[in-house]
Parts: structure tokens; sequence; C-alpha cells
């Protein structure tokens, strides 16, 4: 049995589903067509110009990414820009290009709740429930045979196994997520029993961890602001990096894909793309 594009989507959004996406996000078909054959998938974090050459050159199918390749309505497609190019290549190649974003950090399983496995953290919450008007079902999304909607939400909360100082439990994120630091702000000595999340940028989520009673907030891409509040409140902060945050996601998600193809008549194989890097290096 020949899987296409349009098979490999239904099991993707039956974990992701695209009514959790934010109302702002481009989530979904990037590039390609859903009657196009799959036989060999690749998942990432980002669409970058390296990784979908490398997935031409290796005769994949399906690029499954985290973050969109579009995010903004395109007014021409020039193949001598970035975008453009990308486009013109996985074209060329029939690679087909999808996107789960903001409906992978809210839904259950998705990145937010596997950096609170990989902290341990017990008890979780939705730091940030879903909104009801998140974004709207598309005429063109196939609902056929996916469970009702389980509303989940951005970031998590949720109880450390013991109690520790905000300067212990960013040593253990740090060795943890194998990173070459993090930044905190905050009293490192402040005893820190209830953590709050948000996978990627969290800046946004800043209120609701004030309001969630959380000692300590971890996340990426947050501002020197930011840690002032922080620091006034008497509550901590833990930079980890948006790239860290979210390139977790990448091995479950194939290894979840794999899992639920594999009861399927289809033979595809799903690997994990890796060479991505944190653009950011320290020096």
């Amino acid at each position: 049995m020949n899987l296409s594009v349009a098979d490999i989507i239904r099991v993707t959004e039956a974990m992701a589903p695209p009514e959790l996406a934010e109302a702002w996000d481009n989530i979904g078909l990037q590039v390609g067509s859903r009657d196009w054959p799959v036989k060999r998938i690749w998942v990432a974090l980002d669409p970058l110009p390296q990784v979908v050459a490398d997935a031409c050159q290796a005769d994949v199918d399906l690029l499954i990414t985290h973050h969109p390749l579009i995010f903004k309505p395109l007014k021409s497609i020039d193949c001598t820009t970035p975008v453009g190019a990308i486009i013109g290549n996985a074209l060329q190649h029939r690679l087909t290009i999808f996107s789960a974003h903001t409906n992978l950090d809210s839904a259950a399983d998705g990145v937010n709740d596997a950096l609170a496995h990989r902290i341990g953290l017990r008890n979780l919450s939705v730091l940030r429930p879903a909104a009801d008007e998140s974004r709207p079902v598309d005429e063109g999304d196939d609902m056929s045979g996916r469970e009702p909607l389980i509303i989940q939400g951005l970031g998590r909360t949720g109880d450390l196994p013991h109690e520790q100082t905000l300067a212990s439990l960013a040593r253990d994120m740090k060795n943890n997520l194998k990173l070459e630091s993090v930044a905190i702000a905050g009293d490192p000595d402040l005893a820190v029993g209830t953590v709050a999340l948000c996978s990627g940028s969290g800046a946004s989520l800043l209120g609701d961890f004030f309001a969630s009673g959380a000692q300590a907030y971890i996340s990426g891409d947050l501002r020197y602001h930011d840690a002032r509040e922080v620091e006034i409140a008497g509550r901590g902060l833990i930079d980890i990096g948006h790239f860290a945050s979210e390139h977790l996601i990448v091995d479950i998600l194939a290894d979840r894909l794999a899992g639920e193809l594999a009861k399927t008549a289809g033979v595809v194989t799903v690997e994990a793309y890796r060479l991505e890097k944190d653009p950011f290096i320290t020096i």
C-alpha cells in the first residue's frame, strides 16, 4: 500500500490538531502536494536551506518541521531569495514540506510536555489554556477519522521531585540538555519547588508565570526587562535558549510518527535530521 502526503498529515494532525495553533501561525502544508506519494520522511526543527538541500539529495519525500517555512504571505517566489530557493529546490525534487508549530507546542505530549518531562516535573497543568479562537478550522482541513479535540495550551507548570535552589536547577538543566551555558535571573539561592515553562520564545507568557505561583520560569529568548521584572518579583528565571527548548521534540516526533505509521499497511521510513545546531555559539 502506498501512502500519500495526505495520509501522513492525518496521522500528524491527530498528534497535533491544527485547531490548537495560534491565530497568527502558518502551520500545515508549506510546499508540495497532498497527493504525492511518501516512502521516506525526515523530521527537523527548521526548514533551513541546508536541511532542504540534504533532504532533496537523500530522496526524502516529506520534510516535517516545527517552524514553518512561510510565516507571511509571499508577493512573489523569487528563486534568488532564500525562501524562493528553498521552494524551487523542494518542488524540483518533489519534496513536500509540512509544519506543526504552535499546535505541537500546545498539544498533549507535544513540545512543552516533552520539555517538562525532561526536567522531571510532576502534576503538570497548562500555563495558558488554548483560547477557543486560537485558529478557526479551515474548510480544507480533513476532520474525518479524528478524535474529538482535547484543548491543551501553551506552557506548563509542574512540581519538581524535590525542592532545590535556582542555581542548582539551572545547573541540572545545563547538564540535562548538554548546553554550554544557561542564563539565570533572580537570587541563585531562591528555593524552587514549582516551575513554569514555555518552549521557544516565552516572553509573552511572563504574566501567566507571575499568576501561576511558580517560583521559577524556564524558557528561551527572554529579555533584559523580563529579567528585571522577575528579579523585582522575587522569582527566578532560567533562559535555556530557543533551540534547546524545542529541538528535543525532533527525535520524539520522529519516533511517535514511525510508531503510528507502523500500524498501517504502508512502507515508510521516518528519520530525525541529525545535523541541526543552535545558531548561537558561546565563545
